[in-house]
Protein backbone atom coordinates (compact mmCIF):
# COMPACT_ATOMS: atom_id res chain seq x y z
CA UNK A 1 0.00 0.00 0.00
CA UNK A 2 2.65 1.98 0.71
CA UNK A 3 4.81 1.79 -2.53
CA UNK A 4 1.40 2.02 -4.58
CA UNK A 5 0.93 5.45 -3.39
CA UNK A 6 4.70 6.24 -3.69
CA UNK A 7 4.25 5.65 -7.22
CA UNK A 8 0.68 7.12 -7.09
CA UNK A 9 2.55 10.38 -5.80
CA UNK A 10 5.40 10.10 -8.91
CA UNK A 11 2.78 9.69 -11.40
CA UNK A 12 1.26 12.51 -10.21
CA UNK A 13 4.17 14.62 -10.16
CA UNK A 14 5.31 13.66 -13.34
CA UNK A 15 1.46 14.37 -14.93
CA UNK A 16 1.49 17.55 -13.76
CA UNK A 17 4.61 18.64 -15.52
CA UNK A 18 3.83 16.73 -18.63
CA UNK A 19 0.31 19.22 -18.67
CA UNK A 20 2.80 22.35 -17.60
CA UNK A 21 5.13 21.87 -20.60
CA UNK A 22 2.65 20.82 -23.24
CA UNK A 23 0.37 23.35 -22.08
CA UNK A 24 1.79 26.58 -20.40
CA UNK A 25 4.99 26.12 -22.17
CA UNK A 26 4.58 25.33 -25.54
CA UNK A 27 0.35 25.58 -26.54
CA UNK A 28 -0.22 28.82 -24.96
CA UNK A 29 3.45 30.34 -25.19
CA UNK A 30 2.54 30.84 -28.97
CA UNK A 31 0.81 34.11 -27.79
CA UNK A 32 3.09 35.19 -25.48
CA UNK A 33 6.53 35.50 -27.69
CA UNK A 34 4.59 36.28 -30.72
CA UNK A 35 5.14 40.26 -31.18
CA UNK A 36 9.01 38.52 -31.26
CA UNK A 37 8.23 36.33 -33.57
CA UNK A 38 6.81 38.94 -35.97
CA UNK A 39 9.18 40.78 -35.56
CA UNK A 40 11.77 38.28 -36.73
CA UNK A 41 10.18 36.69 -39.57
CA UNK A 42 7.56 39.04 -40.95
CA UNK A 43 4.97 36.99 -39.78
CA UNK A 44 1.79 39.13 -40.14
CA UNK A 45 -1.47 39.30 -38.48
CA UNK A 46 -3.48 37.61 -40.74
CA UNK A 47 -1.13 34.55 -41.08
CA UNK A 48 -0.47 34.44 -37.22
CA UNK A 49 -4.34 34.27 -36.37
CA UNK A 50 -4.37 31.07 -39.51
CA UNK A 51 -1.59 29.83 -37.19
CA UNK A 52 -3.72 30.13 -34.27
CA UNK A 53 -6.84 28.74 -36.19
CA UNK A 54 -4.40 25.14 -37.34
CA UNK A 55 -3.06 24.76 -33.71
CA UNK A 56 -6.55 24.69 -32.21
CA UNK A 57 -7.62 21.98 -35.17
CA UNK A 58 -4.18 20.10 -34.64
CA UNK A 59 -5.04 20.30 -30.41
CA UNK A 60 -8.77 18.93 -30.85
CA UNK A 61 -7.33 16.22 -34.04
CA UNK A 62 -5.01 15.30 -30.57
CA UNK A 63 -7.74 15.12 -28.48
CA UNK A 64 -10.22 13.09 -30.61
CA UNK A 65 -7.05 10.31 -30.72
CA UNK A 66 -7.25 10.20 -26.84
CA UNK A 67 -11.10 10.41 -26.82
CA UNK A 68 -10.64 6.74 -29.01
CA UNK A 69 -7.66 5.68 -27.57
CA UNK A 70 -7.24 6.67 -23.86
CA UNK A 71 -8.48 3.67 -22.32
CA UNK A 72 -6.74 1.36 -24.01
CA UNK A 73 -2.81 3.00 -24.84
CA UNK A 74 -2.17 5.42 -22.20
CA UNK A 75 1.12 5.41 -22.64
CA UNK A 76 1.41 5.55 -26.60
CA UNK A 77 -0.36 8.56 -25.87
CA UNK A 78 1.81 10.08 -23.51
CA UNK A 79 4.67 9.18 -26.29
CA UNK A 80 2.21 11.53 -29.10
CA UNK A 81 2.02 13.98 -26.52
CA UNK A 82 5.54 14.37 -25.36
CA UNK A 83 6.87 14.10 -29.38
CA UNK A 84 4.63 16.34 -30.77
CA UNK A 85 5.07 18.97 -28.66
CA UNK A 86 8.99 18.49 -28.46
CA UNK A 87 9.38 18.29 -32.56
CA UNK A 88 6.70 21.01 -32.62
CA UNK A 89 8.87 23.29 -30.34
CA UNK A 90 12.16 22.47 -32.08
CA UNK A 91 10.89 23.17 -35.59
CA UNK A 92 9.79 26.39 -34.21
CA UNK A 93 13.26 27.48 -32.46
CA UNK A 94 14.86 26.24 -35.96
CA UNK A 95 12.62 27.93 -38.10
CA UNK A 96 14.04 30.82 -40.70
CA UNK A 97 10.52 31.98 -42.46
CA UNK A 98 6.90 31.93 -41.17
CA UNK A 99 6.04 29.25 -43.35
CA UNK A 100 8.09 26.50 -41.49
CA UNK A 101 7.58 28.30 -38.22
CA UNK A 102 4.17 28.28 -38.37
CA UNK A 103 3.67 24.07 -39.54
CA UNK A 104 5.59 23.36 -36.51
CA UNK A 105 3.74 25.86 -34.09
CA UNK A 106 0.32 23.66 -35.63
CA UNK A 107 2.01 20.74 -35.14
CA UNK A 108 2.93 21.62 -31.29
CA UNK A 109 -0.52 22.09 -30.35
CA UNK A 110 -1.35 18.45 -30.60
CA UNK A 111 0.92 17.56 -27.49
CA UNK A 112 -1.53 19.21 -25.15
CA UNK A 113 -4.94 17.72 -27.14
CA UNK A 114 -3.11 13.88 -26.52
CA UNK A 115 -1.64 14.27 -23.10
CA UNK A 116 -5.12 15.19 -20.96
CA UNK A 117 -6.77 11.98 -21.75
CA UNK A 118 -4.32 9.63 -21.34
CA UNK A 119 -2.98 11.26 -17.79
CA UNK A 120 -6.55 11.16 -16.62
CA UNK A 121 -6.06 7.19 -17.21
CA UNK A 122 -3.04 6.53 -15.97
CA UNK A 123 -3.70 8.59 -12.74
CA UNK A 124 -6.50 6.48 -12.48
CA UNK A 125 -5.06 3.49 -12.39
CA UNK A 126 -2.25 4.48 -10.57
CA UNK A 127 -4.17 5.75 -7.20
CA UNK A 128 -6.21 4.58 -4.85
CA UNK A 129 -9.43 5.37 -5.56
CA UNK A 130 -10.23 7.68 -2.80
CA UNK A 131 -7.09 10.12 -3.47
CA UNK A 132 -7.99 10.15 -7.74
CA UNK A 133 -10.65 13.05 -7.56
CA UNK A 134 -7.54 14.72 -5.44
CA UNK A 135 -4.60 13.58 -7.87
CA UNK A 136 -6.45 14.42 -11.15
CA UNK A 137 -6.72 18.12 -9.74
CA UNK A 138 -3.47 18.17 -8.98
CA UNK A 139 -2.12 17.05 -13.07
CA UNK A 140 -5.24 19.00 -14.53
CA UNK A 141 -3.70 22.34 -12.92
CA UNK A 142 -0.23 21.72 -14.38
CA UNK A 143 -1.33 24.54 -16.70
CA UNK A 144 -0.68 27.30 -13.95
CA UNK A 145 2.86 26.09 -13.28
CA UNK A 146 3.55 26.14 -17.17
CA UNK A 147 2.32 29.48 -17.53
CA UNK A 148 4.38 30.85 -14.86
CA UNK A 149 7.29 29.27 -16.50
CA UNK A 150 7.06 30.12 -19.47
CA UNK A 151 6.56 33.98 -18.17
CA UNK A 152 9.37 34.19 -16.24
CA UNK A 153 11.89 32.38 -19.22
CA UNK A 154 9.96 35.34 -21.53
CA UNK A 155 11.78 37.55 -18.94
CA UNK A 156 15.18 36.28 -18.87
CA UNK A 157 15.39 35.52 -23.03
CA UNK A 158 13.48 37.55 -25.05
CA UNK A 159 13.67 38.60 -27.46
CA UNK A 160 15.66 35.50 -28.08
CA UNK A 161 13.16 33.58 -28.45
CA UNK A 162 14.57 30.96 -30.16
CA UNK A 163 15.68 29.71 -26.93
CA UNK A 164 12.36 29.72 -25.49
CA UNK A 165 11.47 27.03 -27.81
CA UNK A 166 14.34 24.99 -27.29
CA UNK A 167 13.53 24.67 -23.96
CA UNK A 168 10.57 23.95 -24.46
CA UNK A 169 11.59 20.89 -26.57
CA UNK A 170 13.73 19.09 -24.10
CA UNK A 171 11.81 19.89 -21.49
CA UNK A 172 8.39 18.04 -23.45
CA UNK A 173 11.11 15.31 -23.49
CA UNK A 174 12.08 15.25 -19.85
CA UNK A 175 8.17 15.05 -18.50
CA UNK A 176 7.08 12.53 -21.12
CA UNK A 177 9.32 10.48 -20.17
CA UNK A 178 8.84 11.02 -16.07
CA UNK A 179 5.05 9.86 -16.96
CA UNK A 180 6.31 6.64 -18.98
CA UNK A 181 8.40 5.80 -15.63
CA UNK A 182 6.16 6.27 -13.11
CA UNK A 183 3.19 4.55 -14.82
CA UNK A 184 3.68 1.41 -12.19
CA UNK A 185 1.60 -0.79 -15.18
CA UNK A 186 4.36 -0.43 -17.76
CA UNK A 187 2.51 -1.30 -20.87
CA UNK A 188 -0.73 -0.50 -22.79
CA UNK A 189 -3.77 -2.35 -22.21
CA UNK A 190 -4.19 -4.93 -24.86
CA UNK A 191 -7.97 -5.61 -24.19
CA UNK A 192 -10.76 -3.86 -22.99
CA UNK A 193 -13.11 -6.73 -21.09
CA UNK A 194 -15.32 -5.36 -18.19
CA UNK A 195 -15.25 -1.94 -19.78
CA UNK A 196 -17.74 -2.74 -22.62
CA UNK A 197 -19.51 -4.59 -20.31
CA UNK A 198 -20.44 -2.79 -17.74
CA UNK A 199 -22.24 0.19 -18.81
CA UNK A 200 -24.77 0.74 -21.85
CA UNK A 201 -22.99 4.15 -23.10
CA UNK A 202 -20.01 2.10 -24.76
CA UNK A 203 -20.29 0.01 -27.74
CA UNK A 204 -17.56 -3.23 -27.74
CA UNK A 205 -15.20 -1.21 -29.80
CA UNK A 206 -14.89 0.66 -27.16
CA UNK A 207 -16.79 4.51 -28.44
CA UNK A 208 -19.43 6.73 -26.86
CA UNK A 209 -22.56 5.29 -27.88
CA UNK A 210 -25.72 8.00 -28.81
CA UNK A 211 -26.76 7.94 -25.08
CA UNK A 212 -23.20 8.92 -23.64
CA UNK A 213 -24.01 12.05 -25.93
CA UNK A 214 -27.51 12.64 -24.84
CA UNK A 215 -26.17 12.05 -20.91
CA UNK A 216 -23.50 15.27 -21.55
CA UNK A 217 -25.33 17.25 -24.04
CA UNK A 218 -25.61 20.03 -21.63
CA UNK A 219 -22.21 20.08 -20.11
CA UNK A 220 -20.94 19.78 -23.77
CA UNK A 221 -22.90 22.86 -24.42
CA UNK A 222 -21.35 24.70 -21.56
CA UNK A 223 -17.87 23.82 -22.73
CA UNK A 224 -18.59 25.48 -25.83
CA UNK A 225 -19.79 28.15 -23.85
CA UNK A 226 -16.90 28.53 -21.59
CA UNK A 227 -14.12 28.39 -24.17
CA UNK A 228 -16.06 30.96 -26.13
CA UNK A 229 -16.16 32.86 -23.20
CA UNK A 230 -12.64 33.05 -22.17
CA UNK A 231 -11.26 33.32 -25.80
CA UNK A 232 -10.57 37.07 -25.58
CA UNK A 233 -8.57 37.42 -22.50
CA UNK A 234 -6.18 34.12 -23.81
CA UNK A 235 -6.03 36.18 -27.16
CA UNK A 236 -6.25 39.21 -26.59
CA UNK A 237 -5.38 39.67 -22.91
CA UNK A 238 -2.27 41.28 -23.21
CA UNK A 239 -2.38 43.39 -25.97
CA UNK A 240 -5.38 44.84 -24.15
CA UNK A 241 -2.80 45.70 -21.50
CA UNK A 242 -0.12 47.08 -23.77
CA UNK A 243 -2.63 48.93 -25.88
CA UNK A 244 -3.22 50.95 -22.51
CA UNK A 245 0.30 51.55 -21.73
CA UNK A 246 1.45 49.10 -19.52
CA UNK A 247 4.87 48.11 -20.34
CA UNK A 248 6.40 44.90 -21.32
CA UNK A 249 7.54 43.67 -18.41
CA UNK A 250 4.29 44.32 -16.40
CA UNK A 251 2.46 42.95 -19.35
CA UNK A 252 4.61 39.67 -18.92
CA UNK A 253 4.39 39.61 -15.14
CA UNK A 254 0.02 39.76 -15.72
CA UNK A 255 0.74 36.36 -17.79
CA UNK A 256 2.68 34.95 -14.58
CA UNK A 257 -0.67 35.94 -12.97
CA UNK A 258 -2.33 33.67 -15.17
CA UNK A 259 -0.35 31.16 -14.17
CA UNK A 260 0.13 31.69 -10.58
CA UNK A 261 -3.90 31.55 -10.21
CA UNK A 262 -3.86 28.33 -12.34
CA UNK A 263 -1.27 27.06 -10.08
CA UNK A 264 -3.32 27.90 -6.86
CA UNK A 265 -5.83 24.89 -8.26
CA UNK A 266 -3.47 23.08 -6.29
CA UNK A 267 -3.67 24.56 -3.10
CA UNK A 268 -7.59 24.99 -3.17
CA UNK A 269 -7.50 21.55 -4.36
CA UNK A 270 -8.27 20.71 -0.53
CA UNK A 271 -11.03 22.98 -0.57
CA UNK A 272 -12.85 21.86 -4.20
CA UNK A 273 -11.89 18.57 -4.23
CA UNK A 274 -15.30 17.55 -2.02
CA UNK A 275 -17.17 19.69 -3.90
CA UNK A 276 -20.02 18.61 -6.43
CA UNK A 277 -19.27 19.38 -10.18
CA UNK A 278 -22.05 21.42 -10.15
CA UNK A 279 -21.00 23.78 -7.65
CA UNK A 280 -17.39 23.95 -8.40
CA UNK A 281 -18.60 25.01 -11.60
CA UNK A 282 -20.63 27.74 -10.69
CA UNK A 283 -17.68 29.01 -8.82
CA UNK A 284 -15.16 29.04 -11.16
CA UNK A 285 -16.86 30.21 -13.82
CA UNK A 286 -17.85 33.57 -11.83
CA UNK A 287 -14.05 33.84 -11.36
CA UNK A 288 -13.51 33.75 -15.04
CA UNK A 289 -16.62 36.36 -15.57
CA UNK A 290 -14.99 38.49 -13.09
CA UNK A 291 -11.13 38.18 -14.05
CA UNK A 292 -12.54 39.13 -18.07
CA UNK A 293 -14.60 42.09 -16.83
CA UNK A 294 -11.82 43.80 -14.33
CA UNK A 295 -9.76 43.58 -17.17
CA UNK A 296 -11.39 45.53 -19.58
CA UNK A 297 -12.21 48.08 -17.68
CA UNK A 298 -9.72 49.11 -15.89
CA UNK A 299 -6.54 47.26 -17.98
CA UNK A 300 -4.15 50.04 -17.55
CA UNK A 301 -4.35 49.81 -13.36
CA UNK A 302 -1.17 47.21 -13.00
CA UNK A 303 -2.00 45.94 -9.37
CA UNK A 304 -5.93 45.71 -10.79
CA UNK A 305 -4.84 44.02 -14.36
CA UNK A 306 -2.62 41.22 -12.24
CA UNK A 307 -5.20 40.41 -9.77
CA UNK A 308 -7.91 40.21 -12.69
CA UNK A 309 -5.32 37.63 -14.48
CA UNK A 310 -5.20 35.87 -10.82
CA UNK A 311 -8.31 35.38 -11.02
CA UNK A 312 -8.96 34.34 -14.15
CA UNK A 313 -6.29 32.05 -14.18
CA UNK A 314 -7.80 30.33 -11.26
CA UNK A 315 -11.24 30.27 -12.49
CA UNK A 316 -10.52 28.61 -16.29
CA UNK A 317 -8.03 25.57 -14.62
CA UNK A 318 -10.48 25.20 -11.85
CA UNK A 319 -13.27 25.14 -14.28
CA UNK A 320 -11.61 22.57 -16.64
CA UNK A 321 -11.08 20.26 -13.36
CA UNK A 322 -14.87 20.50 -13.05
CA UNK A 323 -15.51 19.20 -16.44
CA UNK A 324 -13.05 16.36 -15.89
CA UNK A 325 -14.78 15.59 -12.50
CA UNK A 326 -18.57 15.90 -13.89
CA UNK A 327 -17.53 13.36 -16.85
CA UNK A 328 -16.16 11.21 -14.37
CA UNK A 329 -19.46 11.72 -12.29
CA UNK A 330 -21.58 10.33 -15.30
CA UNK A 331 -19.82 8.17 -16.45
CA UNK A 332 -17.14 6.57 -14.93
CA UNK A 333 -15.53 4.06 -16.96
CA UNK A 334 -15.42 6.76 -19.84
CA UNK A 335 -14.02 9.32 -18.03
CA UNK A 336 -10.56 10.22 -20.40
CA UNK A 337 -12.99 9.66 -23.38
CA UNK A 338 -15.46 12.35 -21.78
CA UNK A 339 -12.22 14.38 -20.90
CA UNK A 340 -11.27 14.55 -24.60
CA UNK A 341 -14.40 15.48 -25.86
CA UNK A 342 -15.50 17.99 -23.64
CA UNK A 343 -11.74 19.24 -24.10
CA UNK A 344 -12.10 19.35 -27.71
CA UNK A 345 -15.42 21.38 -27.38
CA UNK A 346 -13.89 23.61 -25.02
CA UNK A 347 -11.39 24.64 -27.60
CA UNK A 348 -13.74 24.87 -30.23
CA UNK A 349 -15.41 27.39 -28.42
CA UNK A 350 -11.87 29.34 -28.25
CA UNK A 351 -11.51 29.16 -31.86
CA UNK A 352 -15.05 31.04 -32.51
CA UNK A 353 -14.50 32.74 -29.08
CA UNK A 354 -11.36 34.60 -30.44
CA UNK A 355 -12.36 35.24 -34.08
CA UNK A 356 -15.79 36.74 -32.52
CA UNK A 357 -13.67 38.83 -29.68
CA UNK A 358 -11.16 39.97 -33.07
CA UNK A 359 -14.30 41.12 -34.62
CA UNK A 360 -16.01 43.24 -32.17
CA UNK A 361 -12.54 44.43 -31.09
CA UNK A 362 -12.26 46.10 -34.32
CA UNK A 363 -15.91 48.10 -34.47
CA UNK A 364 -16.64 48.45 -31.05
CA UNK A 365 -12.96 48.35 -29.25
CA UNK A 366 -12.03 45.79 -26.57
CA UNK A 367 -14.28 46.63 -23.60
CA UNK A 368 -17.59 45.78 -25.49
CA UNK A 369 -15.63 42.55 -26.58
CA UNK A 370 -14.71 41.15 -23.05
CA UNK A 371 -17.76 42.24 -21.75
CA UNK A 372 -20.09 40.21 -24.54
CA UNK A 373 -16.87 37.57 -23.80
CA UNK A 374 -17.70 37.80 -20.14
CA UNK A 375 -21.94 37.55 -20.34
CA UNK A 376 -21.41 34.02 -22.68
CA UNK A 377 -18.43 32.80 -20.02
CA UNK A 378 -21.91 33.46 -17.37
CA UNK A 379 -24.23 31.74 -19.35
CA UNK A 380 -22.35 28.55 -19.17
CA UNK A 381 -22.84 28.14 -15.82
CA UNK A 382 -26.44 27.18 -15.85
CA UNK A 383 -26.21 25.44 -19.00
CA UNK A 384 -24.40 22.63 -17.73
CA UNK A 385 -27.34 21.91 -15.36
CA UNK A 386 -27.63 21.00 -11.55
CA UNK A 387 -27.42 17.23 -12.49
CA UNK A 388 -27.23 15.16 -15.18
Amino acid sequence: MKRSFSKGTGLAVAGTALVAVTYGLVRLAYGLVLPDVQADLGLGAALAGWISAGASTMYCVGAVIGFLAATRHPRSLVVLAASTAAVGAAGMAWSHDATTFGVAAVLSSTGAGAASPALVRLVARNTAPDRVPRAQAVVNAGTGPGLVAAGLLALAVLPEWRTAWFVAAACSVLAGAAVLLTDHRGHDDTTERGHADTTERVDRAGRPTGSWFVAHRRLLLAALLLGAGSAAVWNYGRSVLVDAGVDREASITAWIALGLGGAAVVVTSRWTGGMRPARLWAISVTAVVVGSLALAVVPGTVPVALVACLVFGWGYTAATGALIAWTTEIDPDRASAGTSMLFVTLVLGQALGAAAAGAVIGVAGAVTAFALAALVGLVSAPAAGPRH
